[in-house]
């Protein structure tokens, strides 16, 4: 795997539009680099890793906080 992402990378890897993986960089969540000329952003490989990690977590955390009653019914897809 190469070291750097490009921001369609990203959006492959995690199944979401590139305007989502822009977004995801523009605020700060996915840190990101801005090279060359026409400023093209570059994601590290390890640095995505480690947010997909990070978004394991914080889901782990918020189904924990968050448990369904038995009574809810079956999970939405």
């Amino acid at each position: 795997m190469p070291r750097f992402l490009t921001l369609s990378d990203v959006a492959e890897t995690l199944n979401i539009s590139a305007a989502q993986a822009y977004a995801l960089v523009r605020n700060g969540e996915l840190p990101a680099i801005k090279i060359g000329g026409r400023g093209q952003w570059r994601i590290e490989a390890d640095v995505l890793e480690t947010y997909i990690s990070q978004m394991y977590e914080q889901t782990r955390d918020f189904v924990t906080t968050h448990p369904f009653g038995k009574d809810e019914g079956s999970p939405v897809e």
